[in-house]
């Protein structure tokens, strides 16, 4: 059980190690070459494909009827929202303002597991998300750029829409982790969000001109698709296999660390006394969340 444990931690760990290269990579294809529901149209249909070619070397599980209803539910919160929210409220406000809001992530995770899941909102876990936030907000803010203003209060909602909403995925999604294969959940999760993505998506995926792309920029295409949505996702999925939601939630602290350490390994950042404390703020948060003390 420790060892499945710690493969949960390294998996969660991974996927937003993916997600804090991607802000890097997605940002020179979007939407210079790719409008972003395009974009999610693609992102959607690559995993998707993939997660259905994967299974079919993997013994496959019938899922009950009465689960079909959560897995679209699921694939709307998960997937559909999540991701539509998120890319629509990144085009008005500033990216500094949406990282500052996916810090709430966390925080909604535990409000909705304690609601639906009945997990124990502990002084413990509190302490641990504050000091991720802290760290987090500490990376984030000294890179400067914060608006407040009405300018972008839509786009700002659209943000916490989308962190809620993953929120609320993460939370709906682990009964039918405890019950199924992490594969078997991830491809009807998207299933049933490609299918909502259809309408938003679709035509700006049909105005994509394939032969303008550089080679580096269908490279980059091909690491959002295969790595940030496919990899990314299933690797989340397995974590929740044997992680609470919230402990989960926690990891995406990391996110900014990463993408900070990745800026500076391609020479475009430095390394400095703010990054080192925000770096160990944040996986003290991640410790304390998940670790059950006696």
């Amino acid at each position: 059980m420790k060892n499945k444990n710690i493969f949960a931690h390294l998996a969660v760990l991974s996927a937003n190690l993916i997600y804090g290269i991607n802000y890097t990579f997605a940002k020179d294809v979007m939407p210079s070459y790719i409008k972003p529901f395009g974009f999610i149209f693609l992102r959607a249909l690559g995993a998707l494909s993939l997660f259905w070619f994967v299974s079919l070397f993997f013994k496959t599980e019938k899922i009950a009827r009465k689960d079909f209803g959560l897995l679209a539910v699921c694939g709307f919160f998960g997937v559909a929202l999540n991701q539509l929210t998120f890319f629509s409220g990144l085009s008005i406000t500033s990216p500094i303002n949406a990282a500052i809001i996916m810090t709430t992530n966390p925080v909604l995770v535990l409000l909705a597991a304690s609601f639906i899941l009945h997990d124990r909102i502990t002084v413990q876990k509190i302490s641990g998300i504050t000091l991720g936030i802290i760290g987090a907000a500490l990376l984030i803010l000294f890179k400067g750029n914060f608006v407040l203003d009405t300018s972008t209060w839509y786009g700002d909602l659209l943000v916490f829409i989308n962190s809620m909403s993953y929120g609320v995925y993460l939370v709906l999604v682990t009964p039918l982790m405890r019950k199924y294969n992490p594969l078997t959940v991830i491809k009807w999760v998207f299933t049933f969000g490609f299918l909502l993505i259809i309408p938003f998506g679709f035509n700006q995926f049909g105005e994509i001109e394939w032969s303008s792309f550089p080679l580096d920029i269908s490279l980059k295409t091909g690491f959002v698709v295969v790595f940030t949505t496919f990899f990314a996702y299933l690797l989340g999925t397995i974590g929740l296999k044997h992680l609470k939601p919230a402990t989960v939630s926690t990891y995406i602290y990391s996110q900014p660390v990463f993408a900070a350490f990745f800026a500076i390994a391609l020479g475009k950042d430095e390394l400095g006394a703010i990054k080192i404390v925000a770096t160990i703020l944040i996986f003290s948060g991640v410790y304390l969340v998940s670790r059950k003390f006696t």
